[in-house]
């Protein structure tokens, strides 16, 4: 992202759940998934929280910046469109939630377990939800441009020790950066 457009976004309004079901590592990442997830809440707009999920690197950049990691929501409203919310993640203090992930994170592809309990997504936000907001596809095949991408502005902090224990299962599993071409983005004032 190199250019935005501020503008008057609606705030972001989470409602999630406090756990997810299932815990998979699913050959691309290590991804969490819900029965019933909670909402976000955008403005009229209502999504369901679906699953989440990593990626190492960050799959964006701003102002050609790229962040060690990024955290995928991945949610999806009644007329089945998806909007995702993507979180920076920095190397820094330990951030509790993302180590209980680590530490349970299953260490070869298989079918989904049982999540540990403590793993609450909401522990995974910053303190203040600003954000970019453009219109995308997803980053994993089959690549559709059906994504409403919400980045938030400030990343968390988790620990280096983290990270790379993460990146011993999934060294690279971020999509390559792509071009804006007409896309606009707009950053919440």
């Amino acid at each position: 992202i190199d250019s935005t457009i501020e503008a008057r976004l609606a705030p972001l309004e989470f409602a999630w759940a406090r756990q997810a079901n299932t815990i998979v590592n699913n050959g691309h990442t290590i991804q969490h998934n819900f029965d019933d997830g909670g909402i976000l809440t955008v403005g009229s707009n209502r999504y369901t929280l679906v699953q989440f999920h990593f990626h190492h690197p960050g799959e964006h950049r701003i102002a050609d910046k790229g962040f060690r990691m990024e955290a995928h929501f991945v949610h999806r409203n009644a007329a089945g469109s998806l909007g995702v919310i993507g979180v920076w993640m920095v190397a820094g203090k330990s951030n509790p939630v993302f180590a209980k992930v680590v530490a349970t994170m299953p260490p070869a592809e298989g079918p989904p377990v049982k999540a540990d309990p403590g793993i609450d997504p909401n522990g995974l936000l910053p303190a203040k939800f600003g954000y970019y907001l453009y219109s995308g596809s997803l980053t994993t095949p089959p690549c559709s441009e059906t994504v409403d991408w919400m980045l938030l502005t400030n990343p968390i902090e988790v620990a280096e020790t983290d990270i790379a224990a993460f990146a011993t299962l999934y060294p690279m599993n971020a999509r390559p950066v792509q071009k804006l071409d007409r896309r606009f983005v707009l950053r919440s004032t």
